[in-house]
């Protein structure tokens, strides 16, 4: 694991005021899916964004829901999950069709999408990204502020034109 480089270290709190994010979030391995949504809602509560948390059986249904909250009107979703690997091939599976599809949902509505599946090969790994204390990342406000951030990037962007 590395944050090395992460722009968290000098980054500046935003204004996301006007802005409305959904929050996806699967419900496996709840102590660590739990400090992602803790860390997202630091994130959204900083920037003054308005929020909201839907929960979903697991990361392979974080895209479709994704997707469904884009078209109904949010600026952003932050899509938060976490799988481990286990001794089966569906590790693969189920990371690579949330990856696919959380990308395909953003390229498809042009909305952000911040990324905050969480890809592991045990616990231990997860504990030390989910922002809880004694956490070395908090991966759940980084994909928060990146959609955040983003989000602001594009609305500059459409009013240029």
């Amino acid at each position: 694991m590395s944050g090395k480089g992460s722009p968290l270290a000098t980054a500046t709190v935003i204004d996301g005021s006007g802005l409305d994010v959904v929050v996806v979030a699967g419900t496996w391995h709840d102590e660590i899916t739990d400090g992602l949504i803790a860390g997202a809602e630091r994130a959204l509560d900083a920037a003054g964004a308005s929020w909201r948390l839907v929960r979903v059986p697991g990361s392979f249904e974080l895209p479709v829901v994704a997707k469904a909250a884009l078209e109904a009107g949010a600026d952003a979703v932050v899509a938060l999950g976490v799988i481990i690997r286990g001794g089966t091939p569906h590790f693969d599976f189920v990371s690579n069709a949330a990856t696919d599809g959380l990308t395909r949902v953003a390229l498809d509505t042009g909305k952000p999408v911040g990324f905050g599946v969480l890809t592991l090969d045990d616990e231990a790994q997860g504990l030390d990204r989910a922002g809880l204390e004694g956490s070395k990342e908090d991966k759940g406000y980084e994909a928060a502020d990146a959609a955040l951030r983003t989000a602001l990037v594009l609305r500059a962007l459409r009013q240029e034109e």
